[in-house]
């Protein structure tokens, strides 16, 4: 009978070698299975949802989000991210509480991108109103998405942030968001 020795020892851990590449060449989920288990807790959701129609002006919509999105409580950390589906209006995260400060904002954009009421020319692109062309320059400058860290199912933003919905059109229209959460479920 043959004593165990080194080539026996280098034999037995080739074929371990060897059979371990041709089951995970015949058999990749198993291999991916077992790596990814520790991070099985990450997931994703994402939905379409649309807001409030208004006219030219800044609104808070935080409440309407949270509501819309009762996923969010599943999530002990995350990332909600909103991006919204148009190019004359804007999301941003900003003052909650004083409605003045949201007046306030809309006034000092129309200051800094002047509408062409006079038809002075301001603006080559003007087929669609002299209220078109100055949304979208708000619009760059602003934003389509924010991202709201999620903390324990709460979205984490500070005491007086809050999710605003800013529209640069005189007439109301329908605006679609789409919301994406990814992280850690509870």
């Amino acid at each position: 009978m043959p004593q165990p020795g080194p080539a026996n020892t280098t034999s037995h851990l080739t074929t371990f070698l060897i059979v371990s590449i041709f089951v995970i060449a015949l058999f990749p989920s198993i291999f991916v299975g077992i790596f990814w288990a520790p991070y099985n807790s990450i997931a994703e959701t994402q939905k379409s949802l649309t807001l409030p129609s208004h006219s030219r002006g800044s609104y808070l919509i935080t409440d309407h989000i949270v509501s819309s999105l009762p996923e969010i409580k599943s999530y002990k950390t995350g990332l909600l991210n909103l991006f919204i589906q148009h190019t004359s209006c804007a999301l941003s995260l900003n003052e909650n509480w004083d409605q003045d400060v949201r007046a306030d904002m809309s006034t000092a954009l129309d200051r800094i991108v002047p509408e062409d009421k006079k038809g002075e020319g301001l603006y080559r692109h003007d087929a669609e109103g002299s209220d078109d062309m100055p949304a979208h320059v708000k619009s760059a400058l602003i934003g389509a998405s924010v991202t709201v860290p999620i903390t324990n199912g709460r979205l984490n933003t500070g005491t007086w942030q809050g999710i605003w919905y800013l529209e640069f059109r005189d007439v109301k229209h329908t605006r679609k968001v789409v919301a994406t959460i990814q992280g850690e479920k509870m």
